[in-house]
């Protein structure tokens, strides 16, 4: 494929960008297959680390109870986020609109450290006043994923929200329709692909969060982060290569899926808008 219009500078800082930013997880997906326990020298081509990823109950339960934590999250942030959103875009000006917008932006520039060290003490707090909760677990780490994964599902429908053709909510209103069969039919559909991206924006936060999720759990809880954290600091182990690769993998195929699905969805609602 020729690309037009790009001068040799331009290739090259675009060539050495793509090189700075996939080198590392090329790297990383070839060492997965790497025969030897040493992840810097290559001793021939093996999925043997893939087998024993499978094989170890503690990576695995602790991939499962990531996605658990991780789907719940995306689906409270995108509920909490998207009321958020409505109410900054279409109440208008109201008491407290100001405290709300800096409450969200503080939590899109606040440190992990503090943010984690800020909900462990009001946790700590709660437990002194009203005993709950007993101890840090999953729920723990749910609230505390949604506080700030909520903020972000906010901005991302907002910017929707705002730029959307209200003529279409004001047709159905003119013929009578409800405002909840406004919403499901016209607003919804329409602020959809925001709502994907805000799920899957709020899915990889709390799958990929270790400052947080360490202040906020307790024994009975480890995230994979957290385990992955644990093993890569008495060495790198070729089954976090191999792990490493499985994520990559996935996540690289639920964001074609989504971009693919939200492409048709775009397609379709422009053809029948020409029909209309």
């Amino acid at each position: 494929m020729k690309i037009t219009g790009l001068s040799p500078f331009v290739l090259v800082c675009m060539v050495l960008g793509f090189i700075f930013l996939y080198a590392p997880i090329v790297m990383l997906i070839i060492f997965s297959f790497n025969a030897s326990r040493l992840v810097t020298v290559w001793a021939g081509f093996s999925t043997h680390w893939y087998g024993e990823l499978l094989h170890d109950d503690q990576i695995l339960s602790a991939a499962y109870l990531s996605f658990r934590i991780a789907f719940m999250n995306g689906l409270l942030s995108v509920v909490i986020g998207t009321m958020a959103a409505f109410a900054l875009v279409r109440f208008g000006r109201f008491w407290g609109r100001g405290v709300m917008i800096q409450s969200i932006s503080s939590r899109l520039v606040l440190p992990d450290v503090i943010l984690g060290l800020s909900i462990l003490l009001l946790f700590v707090s709660t437990r002194s006043v009203i005993g709950w909760p007993e101890q840090r677990g999953v729920l723990t780490i749910l609230i505390a994923h949604v506080t700030f994964s909520s903020a972000y599902v906010a901005i991302v429908v907002q910017s929707r929200l705002a730029g959307l053709d209200r003529s279409f909510e004001e047709a159905a209103f003119d013929l009578g329709a409800p405002p909840f069969a406004v919403f499901r039919t016209i607003t919804l559909p329409l602020i959809a692909p925001s709502l994907v991206a805000g799920f899957l924006l709020a899915f990889i936060l709390s799958f990929d969060d270790l400052v947080i999720a360490s202040f906020a759990s307790g024994p009975s809880a480890t995230t994979l982060p957290m385990v992955v954290f644990s093993k890569v600091r008495l060495g790198i182990s070729p089954e976090i290569n191999a792990l490493a690769t499985i994520i990559v993998v996935v996540v690289a195929l639920g964001v074609a899926f989504a971009g693919n699905l939200l492409q048709r969805q775009n397609a379709q609602r422009q053809n029948e808008a020409g029909r209309g």
